[in-house]
């Protein structure tokens, strides 16, 4: 303390010392003994700029920094050190070995198919513990919002939670990393919360030995997992009662996520005539017998359409949608074995934009009445499909199809069912050969192949996926695939698997009308999470005059670290300029764990429009301290690209002696008459001139 303060009082004497603490935010102080080490951050960048800001225009000689240079607001972006006086670091911590274990880059990733496990991976960082081993968990935390699997029932369970994986691996020498990878299968739906952590194993089996580490803040990391923002809606359409919709409504009936609406007509149109059998009578007699005195009674001249799965009496009673507030509550399209002539022509325009405008999935299976036999050329159906309809190879139908993966095909996870590349071309090679195909002439660009069947040696073109304006088509041009599942149960199974991975990769990207994303501004020094809100109509148009608000708050009840109850708070998110539709809210975390936010959205005239929930995780100690070891390199960057020099802690004295003596930047402001300097003089001396000399020149003087 003696020696700190001669160098304090050094410095008093010579120049305007001004002292301030920073962690989230950068505070004025009197003396630093008002640091007690509370802090949630380090916001290093944050106050040189703040610093910077406050005497903008005021001569300031330079910035004694002490830190250890490890700044939780640091971007991906180059370091903004522009009009920053001399900075000088003075370097805190140790460059020895300390004995620690960390979890650095932990990672996840899910997809939307069937049996696809939820993938975590970490990397374990060890010091000091070369050769012992280390116990990695994952623990499922119990969360108030979490809904068991086929129920609607909203679990509130607390708790510590419970581990869903263990391991336990040697600790790896100083300076490399261990890398870890956990893979679950959740059995609940929504927004799923977990807690990775690693400590050296104790003596006893499967223990956690008392932990002798710096810290133990870096060992526990927070994963967010989202399983699932469904119900997703789709409506099939057929032209026929057959086998394929039995085995699609069959598989996808035992999945939560995805809900089958049918629209399928068992009789066509006739044309108007006189019907003799009864005088009068113009309603077609498969409807005779029924109590229907009403104008909706069909006709012989409309289709007899059955609706199946159907959200109430009213949907879909008018036949295929006519109006985009009745199509686009739909999530995809499915239509199979149906002809154009079952469209209108606005009914066709509609589709094409529910795909392009919605951003929905559309899926034409093969049929005797599909694709170009259907007559889709030219028209807005056709003109999105993936393949082109305007002619089909000359020569006999093909027979005995057999299926087979593109090389795009191996790379979509959903278009496999084994986990390894033998295992799947067993199940490839054992399926029974298809006889109905719906031929081509090719495929568009920007197209992919996914599978093909082959005649032969001859390959023809079986699966075929696109981009198309926000959304996604599809064209499956075999017309049997129900085949496939009529062999054994494992063929059944494999068959109802296969439907529901393309039906989930149909859904995957579809947005909703209410929509919920987070942001993280690395640079913010209050480390505050945007919640950004997306708001459409039932046009899917951006919707500017609604009012959301936006529950948030932690996932588990309880007190934090200062004995504050935690709850969840109310915030009403604001509309952001330029961006219709598009809401925002913003919220500060102060304490480690995961957050659930749920935004709710009513119109203009207080209608319920809808909600969509989202989680993530506060990692602010791991952040803090995910190394113990001083970050000299950005600190030497910074020192010398401000001109200033890292400074060592005993030398503090010897620096403010010198510093008085140092050639540093000097502010001075000074005010004199333009007029009075020689090249003022000069340039109006030579405006008279020239005056004079273009007077003379014209003849004016």
């Amino acid at each position: 303390n003696e020696r700190k303060s001669s160098w304090q009082e050094k410095m008093d004497e010579q120049f305007q010392v001004r002292r301030y603490l920073f962690d989230s935010r950068l505070q004025s102080v009197a003396s630093f003994e008002e640091l007690n080490f509370q802090g949630r951050s380090s916001s290093m960048m944050s106050a040189l700029r703040g610093v910077r800001d406050r005497y903008k225009g005021e001569p300031l000689a330079g910035i004694l920094l002490f830190t250890d240079g490890n700044a939780t607001d640091l971007g991906k972006s180059e370091i903004d050190l522009k009009d920053l006086p001399p900075v000088y670091p003075v370097v805190l911590g140790n460059d020895e070995p300390i004995r620690d274990v960390a979890i650095e880059n932990v990672t996840m990733s899910q997809t939307s198919f069937e049996d696809a496990p939820v993938t975590i991976q970490a990397d374990i960082s060890a010091s000091g513990y070369a050769g012992e081993r280390l116990v990695v968990q994952l623990v499922e935390v119990p969360s108030r919002y979490s809904q068991s699997k086929n129920t609607n029932r909203v679990e509130r369970a607390e708790g510590q939670g419970r581990i869903v994986a263990e391991q336990t691996e040697k600790a790896p020498r100083e300076g490399e990393r261990l890398p870890v990878r956990f893979q679950v299968r959740p059995e609940k739906t929504g927004v799923l919360y977990y807690r990775l952590r690693v400590a050296p194993k104790g003596e006893e089996s499967g223990s956690i030995a008392k932990s002798s580490e710096a810290t133990v803040a870096n060992n526990e990391r927070w994963v967010v997992v989202d399983r699932g923002r469904g119900p997703y809606r789709i409506l099939y359409v057929g032209g026929r009662p057959n086998w394929e919709f039995k085995f699609l409504n069959r598989a996808v009936a035992d999945d939560d996520q995805v809900q089958l609406v049918g629209l399928i007509r068992i009789a066509r149109r006739e044309p108007k005539f006189e019907f003799r059998g009864r005088a009068g009578e113009s309603s077609n007699p498969l409807f005779r017998g029924f109590d229907r005195k009403t104008e909706d009674t069909e006709r012989y001249d409309k289709p007899v359409l059955v609706r199946l799965n159907t959200r109430d009496e009213l949907e879909l009673r008018g036949g295929f949608p006519k109006t985009a507030e009745e199509l686009y509550s739909y999530h995809a399209v499915i239509v199979d074995d149906l002809e154009a002539e079952f469209f209108s022509p606005d009914q066709m325009v509609l589709l094409q934009k529910f795909v392009s405008e919605r951003g929905g999935g559309f899926l034409m299976l093969g049929g005797q009445e599909s694709f170009a036999q259907g007559k889709f050329h030219r028209t807005p159906v056709g003109d999105m499909l993936p393949v082109y309809l305007d002619a089909s190879p000359e020569g006999a139908t093909p027979s005995d199809l057999r299926l087979g993966l593109t090389r795009e095909g191996w790379l979509q996870p959903w278009a496999r069912l084994r986990s390894t590349e033998a295992d799947e071309k067993a199940r490839l090679e054992s399926m029974p050969g298809f006889q109905v195909l719906n031929r081509v002439r090719g495929i568009k660009p920007g197209a992919s192949v996914i599978a093909t069947v082959l005649d032969g040696s001859r390959p023809y073109p079986a699966v075929v996926v696109q981009r198309f304006g926000n959304g996604r088509s599809a064209a499956v041009m075999i017309g049997d695939l129900w085949r496939s599942g009529l062999q054994q149960e494992r063929a059944s199974q494999d068959l109802a698997k296969s439907w529901r991975q393309l039906v989930r990769w149909l859904v995957a990207d579809v947005p909703n009308r209410v929509e919920i994303q987070t942001e993280y501004p690395r640079s913010d020094p209050n480390q505050s999470v945007l919640l950004h809100v997306r708001v459409r109509n039932q046009k899917f148009q951006p919707m500017d005059d609604a009012r959301v608000k936006v529950a948030v708050g932690p996932v588990a009840s309880g007190t934090n670290s200062n004995g504050t109850a935690q709850s969840r708070v109310e915030i009403e998110a604001e509309p952001v300029s330029g961006d219709p539709g598009l809401y925002e809210a913003s919220y500060v975390p102060h304490e480690n764990g995961g957050y659930h936010a749920e935004a709710h959205v009513t119109g203009s005239t207080g209608a319920d429009t809808g909600h969509a929930a989202v989680g993530w995780a506060s990692d602010l100690s791991a952040e803090e301290f995910r190394s113990l070891k001083p970050n000299r390199s950005l600190l030497e960057e910074i020192a010398r690209k401000t001109g200033g020099e890292i400074i060592d802690l005993a030398k503090l004295n010897e620096f403010a002696e010198q510093l008085p003596h140092r050639k540093m930047p000097l502010m001075e402001s000074w005010s004199f008459p333009l007029w009075h300097t020689s090249w003022m003089f000069l340039f109006a001396l030579a405006c008279f001139a020239g005056e004079w000399g273009l007077r003379r020149w014209k003849g004016l003087a």
